[in-house]
């Protein structure tokens, strides 16, 4: 590329600034300070990416504790809902035997704060963790919210 010319205002020459090698903006600003530029696709003109932004939480994501076993039911008094819901194509991902489809049941139970989805062929005895299913629920009024999301992710009698 060849070098580009430098302008100030009303297209008068900047003598304080110089292209750069890569024939863009002026390299330097007076002092020699590189001034900041406008951001474009999360990168800073002057290369520096933005930080990272922590959404702990934001999602139904596996947490680093260990889920409870499968066939575990759930502790007397424990709240929960269950609906029947049929798998999509690609079935549910649990964690002990990897992906079941067909007909199933979705448990949705709240103990210690967290929040865990379960499965099960419908009408069997053995429950499964939903990989990616346990996640901090602060409010237990807040599970018949969860298990309806739930139900709607994971219920796909249409294929």
């Amino acid at each position: 590329m060849g070098e580009q010319a430098v302008t100030g205002v009303g297209g008068a020459p900047a003598p304080e600034g110089t292209p750069d090698t890569t024939g863009g903006a002026a390299a330097a600003a007076p002092g020699g300070a590189t001034e900041p530029g406008p951001t474009s696709a999360g990168m800073t003109a002057d290369g520096t990416p933005a930080a990272p932004a922590d959404v702990s939480g934001a999602g139904m994501s596996a947490d680093a504790t260990p889920s409870a076993p499968a066939a575990a039911p759930p502790a007397p008094g424990t709240p929960e809902r269950t609906s029947d819901i049929t798998a999509g194509p690609g079935g549910v991902m649990t964690d002990e035997v990897g992906v079941v489809t067909g007909d199933l049941t979705l448990r949705t139970e709240y103990a210690d704060g967290q929040v865990t989805l379960r499965v099960q062929y419908k009408d069997a005895d053995e429950w499964y963790a939903v990989t990616g299913g346990r996640v901090p629920l602060a409010d237990p009024a807040a599970l018949d919210a969860v298990h309806t999301v739930a139900v709607a992710l994971l219920n796909r009698p249409e294929g």
